[in-house]
């Protein structure tokens, strides 16, 4: 006899916001549904979860076929080291930013470049302490003040500009089991940090972020330094620094940032399974890859510089109507 599963609220977080969507629980994962006109069910948080995200497709994909969580498209990932195709699901091959981090002088002399080093260097001559910190109010205070410097990071708005501390601490306590922050700090005040999330033998960076205003103490190649150093004295095989490459952007400051920094990209399968016509269609049409994934880089360059200035320009006129001066 089938049993059919319950579905059920579940929060998940997207773009700096908390979102409640359906889920159920399969095999022991939170699958969660999002999207409107496709419904795409994915394992909540995968690229934080421990072990082998879905160890048996076949009934794991049966189960969610005859729970009530209505879906178009399920995607998982066969993460590394397990590199190669296991299943014969559509899929694309996604990737991610890694370094190595078995030895902290292997990654310093043979995968940094020395302009990288110096602006390690640099960090520490100009004053910059790099510490493991706790999550307390002090820690959040700066966090909510680096936050809050500017609305436009990266060419496009700033998810997390405008949160009061209260939101930002909700947003730190995730996985707080299996995490460690580092602060970056300048005259006792804190002008940058990372957040670790700690997977199997895999450190993820889930989040560096430092101010514009300290950028000449290169604060951002200190803070990967330590990380990297802690990742040695944890027995931490590799650091990973979300994806390389995104979509097609592929000569992007992001990506040359990371392989300044001695990040490689490491490629592997993503799977994506139909599961009603609409489903077969968006997958048929490699749909999922967005915009950024479907604009060839030549396009997609000069639309990406539009962005960031029409973000810029917002950020300025608002700026000035809350000051009273002519825009």
């Amino acid at each position: 006899m089938t049993t059919c599963l319950n579905a059920k609220l579940e929060e998940v977080r997207s773009a700096g916001k908390a979102f409640y969507v359906p889920s159920v629980v399969i095999c022991g994962r939170t699958v969660v549904v999002t999207g409107k006109r496709i419904r795409m069910a994915q394992v909540k948080d995968e690229e934080v979860v421990e072990g082998v995200t879905v160890a048996a497709p076949e009934t794991f994909i049966a189960k969610l076929k005859e729970s009530e969580l209505k879906a178009d498209v399920f995607t998982f990932a066969q993460r590394p080291p397990e590199i190669t195709p296991k299943y014969g699901y559509h899929l694309e091959w996604e990737n991610w930013a890694v370094a190595p981090t078995t030895s902290f002088n292997e990654w310093w002399e043979n995968r940094l470049p020395q302009e990288t080093r110096k602006n390690v260097r640099r960090a520490a001559r100009r004053g910059v302490i790099v510490k493991i910190v706790p999550l307390d109010d002090n820690f959040v205070r700066g966090v909510h003040r680096i936050y809050n410097e500017t609305p436009v990071r990266g060419g496009r708005f700033f998810w997390h500009f405008g949160k009061d501390v209260e939101t930002v601490k909700r947003g730190l306590t995730t996985y707080l089991d299996r995490s460690d922050f580092i602060g970056a700090y300048w005259n006792e005040e804190l002008i940058g940090f990372i957040k670790i999330v700690y997977v199997d033998d895999i450190a993820n960076l889930i989040h560096i972020i430092s101010m514009n205003e300290h950028y000449d103490k290169r604060p951002m190649n200190a803070l990967i330094a330590k990380a990297v150093e802690l990742c040695q004295e944890k027995g931490i095989s590799q650091l990973v620094y979300g994806r390389f490459v995104y979509g097609n952007n592929r000569q992007g400051s992001f990506v040359e940032f990371k392989r300044r920094n001695g990040f490689e990209q490491v490629k592997f399968p993503r799977y994506y399974v139909p599961l009603s016509l609409r489903g077969k269609v968006f997958v048929n049409l490699r749909l999922y890859r967005g915009l950024n994934g479907l604009i060839p880089e030549p396009f997609l360059q000069p639309l990406l510089r539009f962005r960031t200035w029409y973000c810029k320009a917002i950020s300025t006129k608002s700026t000035l109507q809350r000051r009273n001066l002519p825009v």
